[in-house]
């Protein structure tokens, strides 16, 4: 089965994809978070063939939804309109400041590239749900 999730930012979209039982989720890139986001998207579950997409919804550590969370939905729910592949909802908190430390851990310096790894994170706790384990360590990289 091939995932593809998608780490909505304000600026940027990270993207991941898991396809393979036996390894992790992989960061692939960023796309603009412009007005085209949903056919930007759509474009990408069919570039990669997903049979499954993830989008990140942006809780609050209590668990509540803000703006963040809302556009999620919205936007969630446009794209599923748009592709034939099932789109879930998956909690994103902390997959940012997972992504940070996990950089910092090796040496990385700069934001480039940080919203694809949250994006593997993301998703990556997703695939180890579904399998009926946990999420993937907090020492573990990407």
């Amino acid at each position: 089965m091939i995932r593809v999730a998608f780490d909505l930012g304000a600026r940027r979209v990270g993207v991941s994809v898991h396809d393979d039982e036996v390894l992790p989720a992989r960061p692939q890139g960023t796309l603009a978070a412009d007005e085209r986001i949903v056919a930007t998207l759509a474009a990408a579950v069919a570039a990669h063939r997903a049979d499954e997409v993830v989008v990140g919804l942006p809780l609050a550590l209590d668990g509540t939804e803000g703006p963040a969370a809302k556009r999620a939905r919205r936007v969630a729910a446009a794209l599923a309109r748009r592709v034939t592949a099932p789109v879930v909802l998956w909690d994103e908190r902390l997959t940012t400041v997972q992504a940070e430390r996990f950089r910092r851990a090796r040496g990385v310096k700069g934001r480039d590239g940080i919203d694809a790894e949250a994006a593997a994170i993301l998703l990556q706790s997703y695939v180890d749900a579904r399998r009926g384990g946990t999420a993937r360590d907090d020492d573990e990289a990407p």
